[in-house]
């Protein structure tokens, strides 16, 4: 080896070995705690609400949003300290929006921490629900309900456990979607990538799931009209009931029934099987290119066409 090069593997290496007792020096008089090291301050503003509203909206860019149950209305923000919300109602509407003035050379820095919206309202009927956010999560819990509800975020999950009088929509690009004990005119969920879990759920109008990658879930569910598209996914359906028509769309994935029924069903696949239970008889209308059938024997009820080109189709009656 070339003198030249030890002389340069020595120095890079007593840098490094320099580099590394200056960091474990540093970091033993902050107690190993690496969230000392973060750049970006936080401070945690709190906004008493004395006037009255119907509606909530929200308008924040890397924030969580969580609404908390309380007789004593308000707003709590853990926020960052160059970029504060305004808290106000105007007209008949609790605006939270987010005041932006950060410079764009203050964006470069350490952060370990997370901004959090928490929204503490009494129980009970309000108007329309607007949340738009760009990163973070959103949960909202039993014991609302709302004239309509409507997120829209695009990194992070949505929990809503709230019911609506009108409208549900929720739409994320990355991240999980799950609704329970809810009940609704039109359910509307749409996910890029990410789950779709819906539990007890009842709608008067129709239920729209749509996901790009990732899977769905649907259980003890009753709606009007049940319609999935999905291009990379399984999608599962235990006891759900649709008055008039399931029709589900997949490129890459399972059906899955179990317990389940409509006046007709439209299942279509390119990749995947078509298995599971119903419950009551159809008139089948079935298809495949590569797979084996296996249905009932029957000739009167709903329509029940499925189409599969590598996949099997397998369904029994309860």
């Amino acid at each position: 080896m070339r003198k030249k090069t030890i002389v340069g593997l020595v120095i890079a290496t007593s840098l490094i070995l320099i580099g590394a007792i200056i960091f474990g020096g540093v970091m033993m008089t902050l107690d190993w705690d690496f969230t000392k090291l973060a750049t970006v301050k936080y401070e945690t503003n709190s906004y008493d609400i004395t006037e009255s509203f119907k509606n909530i909206k929200i308008m924040t860019d890397t924030t969580d949003v969580v609404f908390v149950k309380s007789e004593k209305i308000k707003v709590v923000c853990r926020e960052e300290s160059k970029v504060l919300h305004s808290v106000n109602v105007e007209g008949d509407t609790l605006v939270i929006e987010e005041i932006y003035t950060k410079k764009w050379y203050e964006n470069i820095g350490i952060n370990f921490g997370t901004p959090k919206i928490t929204v503490y309202i009494s129980e009970g009927e309000y108007g329309n629900l607007t949340i738009k956010t760009s990163t973070g999560d959103t949960d909202i819990p039993k014991g609302f309900t709302f004239e309509n509800i409507d997120i829209t975020q695009t990194t992070g999950s949505v929990k809503c456990l709230a019911s609506s009088n009108g409208d549900i929509k929720i739409k994320t690009s990355t991240g999980s979607i799950k609704v329970e004990n809810i009940t609704a005119g039109l359910l509307d969920l749409k996910v890029s990538t990410g789950n779709i879990n819906a539990t007890k759920v009842e709608c008067v109008g129709d239920f729209l799931v749509n996901v790009s990658t990732g899977k769905v879930k649907l259980e003890n569910v009753k709606c009007n009209d049940i319609i999935s598209s999905g291009d990379t996914g399984d999608i599962t359906l235990k006891n759900v009931i649709a008055d008039e028509k399931i029709d589900l769309k997949r490129s890459t994935g399972d059906v899955k029934f179990n317990g389940c029924d409509a006046s007709e069903l439209i299942i279509l696949t390119d990749t995947g099987d078509v298995k599971g239970t119903l419950l009551s008889d159809k008139v089948f209308i079935l298809k495949t290119d590569t797979g084996s059938i296996k249905v009932p024997e029957t000739v009167s009820g709903g329509k029940c066409k499925i189409t599969t080109d590598t996949g099997d189709i397998k369904i029994e009656i309860k």
